[in-house]
């Protein structure tokens, strides 16, 4: 059984990876959507893909794509591995993986490359979704 500090495993071996819009290639470049596209491959949870996708988001296509192929979790049973969808703007257009309590792993535009860091009171207030990748186990 795959569990969340697997998943946390998978995404740093993507830390430093620069920052690619629609990329999927860890060390190459990849977005927000691909590295949880690399991450879901790379353990064998999730063929969940979206293309040709803009930039800044107009519509909330990620929202039911996350709706239509993770498992929707509450904050209190969040745990490491599980996956944030955050707003900057008007729709939900960016996703991180939460690595604890208080740090995500993200590809991050303004940083150019994926990045990890403590998550504070404003990046919770921009998270309008948490999910789990099925398969993976409720850690106690």
């Amino acid at each position: 059984m795959t569990t969340g500090a697997d998943v946390v495993a998978e995404a740093r071996t993507w830390l430093d990876t620069p920052y690619h819009h629609q990329g999927r290639v860890r060390g190459v470049g990849v977005d927000c959507l691909g590295l949880l596209v690399g991450v879901g491959r790379a353990l064998g949870l999730t063929q969940f893909d979206i293309t040709n996708y803009p930039r800044i988001p107009t519509y909330d296509s990620l929202t039911r794509g996350c709706e239509d192929n993770l498992v929707r979790v509450r904050p209190p049973s969040l745990q490491a591995g599980d996956v944030l969808l955050l707003r900057f703007d008007k729709w939900p257009g960016h996703l991180a993986i939460l690595t604890d309590d208080d740090t995500i792993i993200h590809a991050y535009f303004a940083r150019r490359k994926v990045v990890e860091h403590r998550i504070d009171a404003d990046w919770w207030r921009k998270t309008r979704g948490t999910y789990r990748f099925p398969g993976v186990s409720r850690e106690r």
